[in-house]
């Protein structure tokens, strides 16, 4: 069964100014030295402040934050930043944008005509999982209907450095190596990566998330990133030995070990080998051991993720992540956006149970087949 919900609110950290005003003020400051100083001039001691309280996070019985919850990471927000926007969104610029896809939607969630017509043999020519043919209808979509919100900034990519919000290119190694390989990245969606000859011939060349053993898009992690269609909520459990990272596409669930040294290079895992420490309210989680058939985005079986997670507010997360593979990209690359906690309920996604589209897909290939052999 899968979740599904009409508008959900979301909470959104809004972080106060008083951080950007200090900033503006030391560059001011900055700024004007040179000249006070050939004028013989000191500058003006800064006026005293009373700090802010600072945020005391509920914590677990070991002492440390306690990050348990159930959060829904969906955002308007994409991984890298379209060409031409900036860093951020002013406030205006976001609503306008949320309110167009909110309209969009809801003109996408409006009953089937009954008198339509059959689509055309074959489809209609368009592109994506439905193949022209039909698929979901805009009532089971939930991809998010707002943009992050960090430091009372509304973000247009998780992407934070390169400053430019994308991803890095690729090494010249990287894209050898990915041209060989048959098989789709881990991240691919469904019905996508190799689409030609022998593309259908078995089970191993089809995107994990078609075989049900990561979830589609990175959901997973790590990274864990939003989905932007459905099934985004994450749950987090703790313990002073093990952090447990559940995600509702294709039910993953990732096991932190705390403390603990990673296991031999020999171990290859799907969502790698994860072990994590507290730096002070911070829980940072360091995953190595990737096998080279998880492939993130055409990584290599030596990708490195460093994540970070902390709380802002009592319903809010501050997810921080890592990026680093010399093999695949030409420097490291990080992102940040918020996890806001949510009261809707995680539904089971019984994908390996009932995944006959998969054994559909390769009979629909062998039937094509057969009446291409039969021409």
């Amino acid at each position: 069964m899968r979740r599904f919900r009409l508008f959900p609110p979301l909470d959104f950290a809004r972080g106060a100014l008083s951080r950007s005003r200090r900033a503006a003020f030391a560059l001011a400051a900055i700024a004007a030295l040179p000249a006070m100083l050939a004028a013989g001039q000191a500058p003006s001691p800064r006026p005293a402040v009373a700090p802010a309280a600072r945020y005391a996070p509920p914590r677990t019985p070991d002492g440390h934050p306690d990050l348990q919850g159930l959060y829904d990471i969906a955002t308007l927000t994409p991984v890298e930043r379209p060409a031409g926007q900036p860093f951020a969104l002013t406030e205006d610029q976001a609503t306008r944008l949320e309110q167009q896809v909110a309209a969009r939607r809801a003109r996408g969630r409006q009953p089937s005509r009954s008198d339509r017509t059959a689509p055309p043999v074959g489809g209609d020519g368009s592109t994506g999982a439905a193949g022209g043919v039909g698929g979901y209808n805009g009532f089971w979509i939930d991809a998010g209907d707002r943009y992050v919100v960090i430091d009372g900034m509304r973000r247009t990519s998780l992407v934070t450095d390169p400053i430019d919000g994308r991803i890095p290119p690729t090494t010249a190694e990287a894209r050898q190596r990915n041209a060989a390989r048959a098989t789709p990245t881990s991240d691919a969606a469904e019905n996508s990566g190799s689409t030609g000859a022998g593309a259908y011939d078995n089970p191993e060349q089809r995107p994990l998330g078609e075989r049900c053993i990561l979830g589609f898009g990175q959901t997973a992690g790590p990274p864990a990133f939003p989905d932007y269609f459905y099934n985004n909520l994450h749950r987090i459990v703790q313990t002073p030995g093990y952090v447990m990272i559940e995600t509702e596409m294709i039910h993953d669930a990732r096991i932190v070990r705390m403390n603990q040294p990673h296991v031999p290079p020999t171990i290859r895992k799907w969502l790698g080998d994860s072990v994590g420490r507290w730096e002070g309210d911070t829980l940072v989680i360091d995953t190595t051991n990737f096998t080279d058939k998880t492939r993130f985005r055409g990584s290599s079986a030596n990708l490195h993720v460093e994540e970070r997670i902390s709380r802002i507010d009592d319903k809010t997360l501050l997810y921080q992540f890592t990026v680093d593979d010399p093999h695949t990209w030409t420097k490291p690359w990080k992102g940040e956006y918020t996890w806001p906690a949510t009261s809707d309920l995680m539904y089971e996604y019984a994908c390996t149970e009932g995944n006959y589209a998969l054994g559909d897909i390769l009979r629909g290939a062998r039937l094509l087949e057969k009446e291409a052999a039969h021409k």
